[in-house]
């Protein structure tokens, strides 16, 4: 049984997720490209490493710590390559205004912080892009 219209209400919703996906990124991108530019670099270290539950994929999720310049320990999470471990040191960057919203770890010897951005930014607008079209497409009568 089709139920009439799902076909849109998908397309709509990965449209409205991979563009919510692209903003964000895209936000990130423009916070990074300005603390590389401007920000406070100071020394860090991988703090935490956490892999997906029941090793399901092969996702992990890696957590920095830096002191900021006021003393305060800040303690966030940032894309990091494959071999990073608790305890390697790391060059963070940050604006001393929000240290927590802007970190970012400056030099991980694969990918800069700013190309990694730039990708998914562009990888989610595409794919919104290309979603939009199909549903642009099959609104006008194509099928």
């Amino acid at each position: 049984m089709e139920v009439p219209g799902a076909g849109y209400v998908v397309l709509g919703l990965l449209v409205a997720l991979f563009g919510a996906l692209a903003w964000k990124y895209a936000g990130r991108l423009l916070t990074v490209a300005r603390v590389l530019r401007r920000g406070v670099r100071t020394g860090g270290e991988c703090v935490r490493v956490e892999t997906e539950p029941y090793h399901r994929s092969d996702a992990t999720r890696h957590w920095f710590a830096f002191h900021a310049a006021d003393g305060t320990r800040v303690e966030f999470e940032d894309l990091a390559g494959w071999s990073m471990t608790e305890g390697t040191p790391v060059t963070v960057t940050y604006d001393p205004r929000d240290p927590e919203g802007t970190a970012t770890v400056a030099g991980r010897g694969s990918w800069s912080p700013v190309l990694q951005a730039l990708a998914l930014t562009a990888g989610c607008g595409l794919a919104a892009l290309g979603f939009a079209t199909v549903l642009v497409y099959q609104v006008l009568g194509g099928r």
